[in-house]
């Protein structure tokens, strides 16, 4: 008997309900790549994945096992051709850096269809889904993660219990500005002193069971007026085996690297601290106090 592609997809995900969902990835891998689908193949793919009885949390592993293997480019994306500063496109999902991995999945994981992803991804980026530069949520401990409190919880104290510690700094837009050498932008925030819960390095072995696939993960470094270096994501394998599964500078691709030995080089390495970690609502905020709905169309 021959299945479709569609079958087979439907297929795939009653497995995922049966098995559990840590044994995605491996299927996944056989897939094509999320950047390699046409338009229509995607948008076909939200609406199956959405109608499927798959958590949230399962939507990211998934979603972030399609991108394995896409190249790592640092300047992919940015406020669209349009734009007065920087005017690379609003999505590529051809290339990614670590941030926009993290961001799109996301979106993917939320969605019920292609145009809704992309309106979805736009309120993950900038604050109120208002595009431009000075509404990006540039810092991600800063800007990024309270702006996406409608979907995302800071769990860092929850992994890390009494081995979560605090960290402030000040945080400046000015100063982030003037260094890509744009004096005259309007609406910049004022200098902010922000104060983060981390995970220290030494500590992260002590509590990997407290992480669940598809936590988001913010490498905290060591430099003031930043916070954060780098972006990931866990993912565990059927045996239990934990990974960070990230696009990576230094590799130029999008790959799962053994927790434990990501760890271990992090330790070694006096420019990082620890790290942050987000987890997806399953009950997304879609209407917030300020009335917004983060890119759905709610009646």
């Amino acid at each position: 008997m021959k299945y479709s592609k569609s079958m087979f997809l439907l297929l795939f995900i009653s497995t995922l309900t049966l098995l559990g969902f840590s044994q995605e990835v491996d299927m996944a891998k056989k897939e094509k790549r999320i950047g390699e689908l046409t338009t229509e193949e995607l948008d076909k793919l939200i609406r199956e994945i959405s109608n499927s009885k798959m958590t949230n949390q399962e939507k990211m592993v998934y979603y972030s096992g399609r991108f394995l293997g896409t190249p790592y480019v640092l300047l992919c994306e940015a406020d669209g051709p349009y734009a007065r500063y920087e005017t690379l496109p609003l999505m590529n999902l051809k290339e990614i850096n670590c941030m926009t991995y993290c961001e799109i999945v996301m979106a993917l994981t939320l969605s019920s269809y292609y145009e809704e992803m992309f309106n979805v991804l736009q309120h993950i980026r900038y604050k109120n889904g208002i595009i431009g530069m000075a509404t990006r949520n540039h810092y991600t401990m800063a800007d990024w993660l309270p702006e996406n409190s409608w979907c995302l919880d800071d769990v860092s104290e929850i992994i890390g219990g009494d081995k979560a510690k605090k960290l402030t700094r000040v945080i400046s837009h000015k100063k982030f500005f003037e260094g890509k050498g744009i004096a005259d932008i309007m609406d910049v925030l004022p200098d902010r002193e922000i104060t983060i819960s981390y995970i220290p390095k030494e500590s992260l072995l002590a509590v990997t069971d407290k992480m669940n696939s598809g936590d988001v993960v913010s490498l905290i470094q060591d430099m003031p007026r930043i916070f954060s270096a780098h972006m990931l994501i866990i993912y565990k394998d059927a045996k239990g085996k934990t990974y960070f599964r990230h696009a990576s500078m230094s590799k130029k691709t999008t790959l799962d690297e053994p927790f434990n030995k990501y760890v271990k080089g992090l330790i070694e390495n006096k420019k990082y601290m620890g790290m942050s970690f987000m987890r997806i609502k399953e009950n997304v905020l879609w209407i917030s106090d300020r009335k917004l709905t983060h890119g759905k169309v709610i009646e």
